[in-house]
């Protein structure tokens, strides 16, 4: 909706697992008349489906760049699911001059909100890792891209329109902006 209202004739697909999340975006996921639509029901750690899923190859052309939007979600990888891997294969599946695009938990700006956090996710059975900036950059180039700047940091401070205040300053997400080469 929003990348649509900004360019009409925009293609996105939304991948998700969630059974729940699919009916909604089913019923709420439309295109402009230019643009284009798609649901993937898949997993995010099984990179090679996403990338060769033909819902993907139907709705986006990947001869051209592409954006990659990992935002609010890496962190619900572990560790042992190997988070740079996944990074890795779907990156790998994009064109060069394509964009990644991620937010990610951190413990770096407020530790006892991050663990907290983690806590109440893991106790309702979902697994969450908040990272530092040095592990998400990790991860970015270790996908073979290259971070835009001002790299990592606090979503607030990435490239704001107004100085954040102090409230915008609190929230525990780093952001980033990488280039696929």
């Amino acid at each position: 909706e929003i990348a649509q209202g900004i360019a009409p004739e925009a293609r996105v697909v939304y991948v998700d697992n969630d059974p729940i999340v699919l009916v909604h975006a089913r019923a709420l996921l439309t295109s402009t008349p230019q643009g284009r639509t798609a649901y993937l029901d898949a997993d995010l750690r099984d990179p090679s489906m996403i990338i060769n899923a033909a819902e993907l190859r139907e709705t986006l052309d990947l001869e051209k760049p592409v954006a990659l939007s990992l935002n609010a979600i890496l962190h619900f990888v572990v560790d042992d699911d190997d988070v740079a891997g996944i990074v890795a294969g779907l990156v790998a599946g994009l064109p060069t001059r394509s964009y990644l695009v991620l937010s990610h938990i951190t413990p770096e700006m407020n530790p006892a909100t991050a663990e907290q956090v983690t806590r109440r996710y893991e106790a309702a059975g979902i697994p969450l890792k908040a990272r530092t900036a040095e592990q998400i950059s990790g991860i970015i180039t270790a996908a073979g891209c290259t971070l835009v700047e001002p790299g990592v940091v606090p979503i607030a401070l990435w490239r704001p329109e107004e100085e954040p205040d102090a409230e915008q300053r609190a929230v525990w997400l780093l952001g980033a902006v990488a280039r696929v080469s």
